[in-house]
């Protein structure tokens, strides 16, 4: 099996390395009006790529200068110039030619418009930008860059939140397994698995359009549930060799119950992250497929490669305590050591999950248990107001997507930003487009005049640039400066605004007209996503009601665990609130700029978390039901799942907030959003909803909790997730080796 997987392993490093290079992001919105707009560009104006990068360099005259003063008008002209013959530039103007100066002459910019998309901007080009700027600064003037071309630099260096998560993330694993051999087996084969699945993404970027943008979020959630996983069956098989069994044997049952869970668990992140394809964006369907992909990687490796590394180091993965235990000298079949094997039987309450440590751990457990058994009331009321509490600021939420104004002060993008805002007003960092249409007008000059001029005289609109037309003069561009920043809920509004009025600016012409533009893209991006989240979330959670329905035979288990994922997300969404909007700890987390969250980061949150919070539930409440089951009363079944489940449920959680903090210090805002909501929704779901709310409320339904009417019993299919029927004799002739027969 390992030789399997190296050969694996092997021929995805050959597939990745000879694959073609990978596409550009297609942030493309089909349906909306700023994309149909783009359609209409590409059809009538072939020479204009309506994605191609672009790079505003702006110039600023020292105080009580202008730049139409000497030397500053003489070195913005030679930038100019110098700017407009660099590799890749279709054009680039002079700002005084142009009016591209501001009212008090204070500054100027020049566009520049690159041949390409702004991903193959080359950094030779970005490098002639840079120079030419460095040489405008001789004369004395302030010279900052920004816009799309300058995209891929300012990050940090690459793999810095991957290498932090994979720190923390081993420091878990060796604190919570007290073995360097257990802690390196999960990790390492988590590792393998995130790079056959992060390779095999390479290697069909070409053929599916994968960019790699892709590719990010299958990087954290295999990362993630890699070592999670691994984490289960390797916990598992301690906790069987604790009880006696031989190695090989314990390999069984841990990939037969540990391993069933996990396969369930990888399957409903599975069905989340697929569900990404119902919102009706590519970018977002992409990218949730490659994160199946990983997913499903973590899994397999979890129920094959994990299981045969064990074979080779079947004692060293215990700890020093477990192998010195008793209860290891005798590992024969019917053995002392195998006189009690079943679940809290003697041999269960002696050893515990591996020796003295983790009969501390599952004693540490079961005190808890005991205090939420005793408190049932507060404990609940406490977790939902905490949560509650959390989830206020959620209803203030704003989507959209942030540009240079969320970047550092310390990047050339956000002082060309600030610059330009100040000289031009705010809304000159985000002009609307306007596509007019005139191939029905009589006269299409003058229809696109009249368009403009009306368009100029609305509300909010400071100023309408001269049409462009194509060479066919029925089609005309025109680019409109707004009043108001381009995140702001107001230039929302007045794009909304221009669309409902477009029958009257347009009366009279002949013609029609599209708004779009990068800021009207992303507020259609915004309100497509805004509309998808409702549904989205019902179909998520109607989903998980239905499968814990089938898992725990009970009505009112599976609503308690959909209501505390529900708590998880939106208390999850009041942090991205409070923090990226309101600013609250920003500085400390590195957020440089208040604004909108993106728009893809709560769709994400949701998928991944309903999986992640599945995980959990199954994990700790399959333990009481199977305790109950087997007479066990409702408070003693709730502290028998605490016992045996408590450690491996928060280390797991551990291990996942580690993973996803790790990416809070990137300097990207997407991938910040992203990590610290699942991180926060992790924190919640795990210690206050599965630690605490899922406790209470079994201890106040008591034998409720658990009921099932008979008639659905005998419809719902039977799911052994746990791999009960194996534990219930673990010596059965499946079990038994052919040297043995």
């Amino acid at each position: 099996m390992v030789l399997a997987w190296l050969a694996v392993l092997a021929g995805v490093v050959v597939a990745g390395l000879t694959a073609p290079p990978a596409p550009d992001d297609d942030f493309s919105v089909p349906g909306v009006e700023s994309q149909l707009a783009f359609d209409v560009l590409r059809e009538r104006f072939p020479g204009i790529t309506a994605d191609a990068g672009g790079a505003t360099v702006v110039f600023v005259a020292p105080a009580g200068r202008q730049v139409t003063d000497e030397p500053y008008r003489a070195a913005v002209e030679a930038a100019a110039r110098r700017l407009a013959g660099g590799g890749q530039v279709a054009m680039a103007g002079d700002p005084f030619e142009d009016g591209a100066v501001s009212g008090d002459g204070s500054a100027a910019y020049v566009n520049v418009t690159y041949t390409v998309t702004a991903a193959r901007v080359s950094a030779a080009s970005r490098a002639e930008l840079a120079a030419a700027a460095r040489e405008a600064r001789v004369s004395g003037l302030t010279v900052e860059a920004g816009g799309s071309a300058l995209e891929g630099e300012g990050g940090g260096p690459a793999g810095t939140a991957e290498l932090v998560a994979v720190a923390l993330a081993a420091v878990v694993l060796l604190i919570t397994l007290g073995s360097l051999a257990a802690a390196g087996l999960s990790l390492l084969t988590a590792l393998l698995g995130v790079a056959v699945s992060m390779l095999s993404i390479l290697a069909l970027s070409h053929a599916f359009g994968l960019s790699a943008t892709t590719g990010t979020l299958a990087l954290m959630l295999g990362l993630a549930v890699g070592i999670d996983y691994a984490l289960f069956v390797v916990t598992r098989y301690r906790e069987e060799r604790a009880r006696g069994l031989p190695a090989e044997e314990a390999v069984f049952l841990a990939a037969g119950t540990a391993g069933s869970a996990v396969a369930f668990a990888g399957l409903t992140v599975v069905i989340a992250l697929a569900g990404l394809a119902v919102v009706g964006i590519p970018m977002l369907t992409k990218m949730g497929l490659t994160a199946v992909g990983a997913v499903s990687a973590a899994v397999l490796v979890a129920l094959t490669l994990v299981p045969a590394v064990l074979g080779f180091a079947p004692e060293r993965v215990l700890s020093r305590a477990a192998r010195r235990a008793p209860a290891m000298a005798s590992t024969g079949r019917g053995g002392p050591a195998m006189a009690s094997t079943g679940r809290g039987g003697p041999a269960t309450a002696s050893t515990g999950r591996g020796g003295p440590a983790t009969v501390e751990a599952g004693r540490g457990g079961a005190r808890w248990a005991r205090f939420v058994l005793r408190r049932p009331v507060a404990v609940l009321l406490a977790g939902v107001a905490l949560l509650g509490a959390l989830a206020v600021p959620a209803a203030g939420l704003r989507l959209g997507m942030p540009g240079d104004e969320a970047r550092p002060a310390t990047t050339t993008q956000r002082r060309a930003y600030d610059a330009l805002a100040t000289a031009f007003g705010p809304g000159f960092n985000g002009p609307l487009m306007f596509v007019v249409d005139a191939k029905g007008a009589p006269d299409p000059q003058a229809a696109v005049a009249a368009i403009a001029g009306r368009v100029a005289a609305t509300a909010g609109i400071v100023s309408v640039s001269p049409p462009h037309f194509n060479d066919a003069g029925d089609t005309a561009i025109l680019d409109a400066v707004p009043s108001t920043a381009p995140t702001d809920a107001a230039t929302k509004d007045l794009v909304r605004d221009l669309r409902a009025a477009r029958t009257r600016l347009a009366a009279g012409t002949g013609a029609t007209f599209q708004v779009t533009g990068t800021t009207a893209v992303n507020i259609d991006l915004a309100g497509k996503i805004q509309g998808a989240l409702l549904p989205y979330l019902a179909t998520v959670v109607g989903l998980a009601v239905l499968v814990l329905l089938v898992v725990f035979r009970s009505i009112l288990v599976p609503v308690k665990a959909a209501l505390g994922f529900l708590l998880s997300v939106l208390a999850a969404l009041g942090v991205l609130v409070l923090v990226f909007q309101r600013g609250f700890a920003a500085d400390l987390l590195g957020v440089a700029q208040t604004g909108p969250v993106m728009s893809a980061v709560p769709i994400f949150l949701i998928g991944i978390v309903f999986g992640l919070a599945m995980d959990y539930e199954v994990f700790l409440v399959s333990r009481m039901r199977e305790a109950y089951v087997h007479g066990e009363t409702p408070h003693q079944a709730i502290g028998t799942g605490f016992r045996h489940s408590a450690r491996v449920v928060v280390a797991a959680a551990l291990i996942m907030m580690a993973v996803f903090g790790g990416f809070i210090s990137e300097p990207d805002q997407f991938i910040k959003m992203i990590g610290l909501s699942l991180a926060s929704a992790v924190l919640f779901d795990a210690f206050v909803v599965r630690m605490a709310i899922v406790p209470a409320a079994l201890a106040l339904l008591g034998h409720r909790a658990w009921w099932l009417p008979r008639r659905l019993d005998r419809i719902l299919p039977k799911v052994d997730v746990e791999g009960e029927r194996l534990t219930r004799d673990p010596v059965t002739p499946e079990l038994v080796s052919s040297h043995e027969r």
